[in-house]
């Protein structure tokens, strides 16, 4: 008797909208683990594409910098893009570089996969599988619409970064959001003291 080859089912959800709850998300997240998922705060589940090599790279070299400086001045804790939380309106994000002051973690409970818990620092990276051009609009989109809901919650420092422009917005509680065209280094103010993020490889 010759048995079947089995395949997984693939999904197209690009035309509609699925909106589950976080027990759902969980148990998606944890039945899919390889998948990158975040949930909005209206329920909306949120399938993203992974990251092309390059960016994965950069990725990489973002979150080491950052944790290197963290190693440090020990003030927080650094996670990448695979760490989700939950926001005060419901949604669970995933930045691709997450820095957290220390204090906010110490009464996490056990177990819990997504903390609610408002990070001090975050930055999203525009991915090299955004292209072509046509989608690029709508990707840096949905990145400010990310970087304002962060800020809305009380992110106190944000970084949307697009390598193939070269470009960063910088967005700050309580002020509006500063352009940078081409920058060399960015500061981490006074949020992460003492740090300077190199832009070169992220740029290159």
């Amino acid at each position: 008797m010759q048995l079947l080859e089995t395949k997984p089912l693939l999904l197209d959800i690009h035309n509609i909208t699925l909106r589950i709850t976080h027990q759902e998300f969980e148990q998606l997240c944890q039945d899919n683990p390889d998948l990158r998922l975040e949930l909005a705060a209206n329920g909306e589940l949120i399938v993203m594409a992974p990251a092309g090599y390059e960016s994965s790279e950069k990725n990489s070299d973002l979150t080491t910098d950052v944790n290197l400086w963290n190693r440090q001045t020990k003030l927080g804790r650094v996670f990448d893009s695979s760490g989700g939380f939950t926001l005060p309106n419901g949604a669970i994000r995933s930045p691709d570089v997450t820095w957290i002051e220390k204090s906010k973690l110490r009464d996490v409970p056990a177990g819990v996969k997504f903390p609610q818990v408002i990070p001090d620092f975050a930055i999203e990276l525009r991915s090299d599988t955004d292209s072509p051009e046509e989608r690029l609009c709508q990707r840096m989109s949905k990145l400010r619409e990310k970087m304002e809901e962060y800020r809305a919650s009380g992110v106190r420092l944000g970084w949307p970064i697009d390598p193939q422009k070269q470009q960063v917005e910088i967005y700050r509680l309580g002020q509006d959001v500063e352009v940078l065209q081409s920058p060399t280094s960015l500061s981490g103010e006074d949020v992460l003291p003492g740090f300077t993020l190199d832009l070169g490889s992220i740029f290159k």
